[in-house]
């Protein structure tokens, strides 16, 4: 038997309950929560390791359904709830060995970036050809959050999504800022697009102008992707160098990667050896020089006979230069340094990282967080010092520039490498503390995307995987497994041009900044005169 809710009304008869009604309207309104976090999440599994770069399209396309028309406060809300959806999972390496505090602590903070961010959409969704001013918004959101708090955290640009995608040459146009655009403003087109459509279906009338605008948001980025194609070679333009990237493994994953007293310096010295011995034997090509990761050498071989020897016998065994990472204590100051070491000559080149990881390398409000947890402090006992100059190694003619491991994530810090005449670039990293988590892919897709942005081969030696050979085309053409001891040579070409991108540096950036800017104003304007009329 089924009972019906049942109320009186003025008349007396009996009329259903509108309790149903009520619930029914309270699910309505968190239909455009969930879909905020759903599009998020569809964000992230767009990132790699999955090759599904194309999700971030109907993900922007949401994201713009679920912020059309809202006030400002909505708009905050929803935009934050986007930004939980794609950088929880997106960051959840950063809590793999010290607990989910820092990750969650991260993502809260990230996430008020992509809040502002919705309240910006919101605001520009009004005006006409708002997807350009949307995306733009977007962008500018990135370029902040790649500068603060802490000197920065660009993890998440859209661009590092899209290194399988059609989108990818645009990287050469103007780098990860119109890679960036390209991508959410074509996401955007496609809900302006069926907005339009389904206005159409209801009313019969369909704006031209408008339909146009947000045919061409779609098309334009596509359009200037394949036209930026020639820009993508990897022919050589100076030769070519064989080089050897040497993954020694670690004896242990997780923070205590280095507790055995050389043993990260001994794994990468036997797996030189084992390249030298091949060598010896004819099985691989004796290359120019050869790469080891960041933190190769676990103890300063300035300090350390013991490990200066044991390099120095590897340079030679092999015959060729060597870049060691090493940390290495000058002055008070602790670097992390690259050292050229030749197989005569010994360290004859340094190169200092200049963008140290905050909470890792150095630890910011160190007297707040230590009134928060000890352990913080005990780990990051003393601070790296930044160091100042571009790094790029002249080894046996070739240039090579170098961007260790975080420093990839940083536009700056890898075009200038470029633009003192790298014709090669290295990315040498330990992710070892990440144990197998997707941090590595996440890290190795930025170093696809910097291989097109400025036309270069990418060489990744990491300590315990993924290593990686990258042409200058954005292909993997050798790559490691995780944790286990290999190396990977390769004849790469020496390219000495330079991409619209490299030339124009931030440019690209500051200009879609200024148009988000301008979008902004215009909205704000649009919204106090539509208040003045109103009042009068």
């Amino acid at each position: 038997m089924t009972v019906t809710a049942t109320s009186v009304d003025q008349s007396g008869q009996l009329q259903p309950s509108s309790a149903p009604s009520v619930r029914g309207r309270r699910l309505l309104r968190l239909v455009p929560a969930l879909a905020s976090v759903l599009c998020g999440v569809l964000l992230y599994i767009s990132f790699p390791p999955r090759t599904l770069w194309w999700l971030a399209l109907p993900a922007f396309a949401g994201f713009a359904w679920v912020l059309r028309d809202r006030t400002w406060k909505a708009a905050l809300g929803l935009g934050y709830l986007f930004g939980l959806g794609f950088l929880l999972p997106l960051l959840v390496w950063t809590g793999v060995e010290v607990g989910p505090g820092p990750w969650l602590a991260l993502v809260a903070i990230e996430a008020i970036f992509v809040a502002l961010v919705g309240v910006g959409v919101a605001a520009v969704s009004k005006l006409p050809v708002w997807p350009v001013w949307a995306a733009a918004v977007w962008i500018a959101g990135e370029a902040v959050r790649a500068r603060v708090p802490f000197r920065g955290f660009p993890w998440g640009k859209i661009a590092f999504g899209q290194a399988d995608g059609v989108f990818l040459p645009l990287a050469a146009v103007g780098g990860t800022p119109v890679l960036g655009f390209a991508v959410v403003l074509c996401g955007f087109g496609l809900y302006e697009a069926g907005r339009l459509l389904a206005q159409r279906r209801r009313t019969r009338v369909l704006r031209r102008g408008a339909a146009a605008a947000a045919l061409l948001s779609v098309a334009v980025p596509v359009v200037g992707a394949v036209a930026a194609r020639p820009l993508v070679s990897d022919k050589a333009e100076a030769g070519s160098a064989t080089v050897a990237l040497i993954q020694g493994n670690v004896p242990r994953a997780g923070l205590e990667f280095s507790a055995q007293r050389r043993a990260v310096l001994d794994h990468h010295v036997r797996e030189t050896l084992k390249l030298a011995a091949d060598i010896r034997a004819g099985k691989v090509a004796r290359p120019d020089y050869v790469l080891w990761p960041e933190n190769s050498s676990d103890i300063d071989p300035f300090t350390n006979p013991d490990a200066a020897a044991v390099i120095s016998g590897a340079a030679r065994a092999v015959g060729v230069p060597i870049s060691v990472g090493g940390v290495v204590e000058k002055d008070g100051r602790l670097l992390n340094e690259q050292i050229l070491w030749d197989p005569v000559k010994g360290p004859t080149q340094t190169y200092d990282k200049r963008q140290v990881q905050p909470f890792g390398e150095y630890l910011p409000l160190r007297g707040m967080v230590g009134a928060i947890n000890k352990n913080w402090t005990s780990m990051v006992r003393q601070d790296f010092s930044r160091g100042s100059e571009p790094g790029v190694f002249d080894i046996r003619g070739a240039k090579v520039g170098l961007a260790t491991c975080y420093e990839a994530a940083f536009d700056w810090a890898v075009r200038d490498t470029v633009t003192h005449g790298a014709e090669m670039i290295s990315v040498p990293s330990n992710n070892a503390t990440f144990d197998r988590s997707e941090m590595t892919y996440q890290q190795l897709a930025m170093s696809r995307i910097r291989a097109v942005e400025h036309s270069r081969t990418v060489t990744v030696p990491v300590t315990s995987g993924v290593s990686a050979v990258i042409m200058p085309d954005g292909r993997i053409t050798q790559k490691t497994g995780m944790f286990v001891p290999a190396y990977l040579v390769q004849k790469v070409p020496l390219r000495t041009s330079e991409t619209p991108a490299t030339e124009l540096g931030i440019l690209p950036e500051i200009a879609l900044v200024l148009v988000a800017a301008g979008g902004l104003g215009w909205a704000i304007g649009s919204g106090l005169r539509g208040r003045r009329a109103a009042d009068a």
